[in-house]
């Protein structure tokens, strides 16, 4: 008993974390594909902040916007990057898509 019962527990823990992570990663990628349709559609992604938060309503989730070149083309690869937390251990999910250069 003394040897099942810590490895029992254990599993527990590990499925927990695992089922937790998966629902939270569900969330993030939800919050990450809104947050990046609304840089898009309103261009903010030129010149909107780089980061930020989701407020009261999603606590622990944070973003960070991301503006690189996309290969040779003129398009721009834009990304979304939005960490949460399980268990003291930090996750992220990343959305990317390609925009032009600019936007009317």
């Amino acid at each position: 008993m003394a040897i099942v019962i810590p490895v029992a527990i254990e599993g527990m823990r590990i499925a927990n974390r695992a089922g937790v992570v998966a629902q939270r990663k569900s969330v993030a990628v939800r919050l990450a594909e809104n947050q990046l349709n609304d840089l898009i559609v309103t261009g903010n992604w030129q010149y909107a902040q780089r980061s930020g938060t989701f407020g009261e309503d999603w606590p622990g989730y944070r973003w960070k916007l991301l503006n690189e070149n996309w290969g040779q083309d003129v398009m721009r690869l834009i990304s979304i990057e939005v960490t949460y937390e399980v268990q003291n251990r930090e996750y992220s999910v990343l959305l990317s898509t390609v925009v032009p250069p600019t936007t009317n």
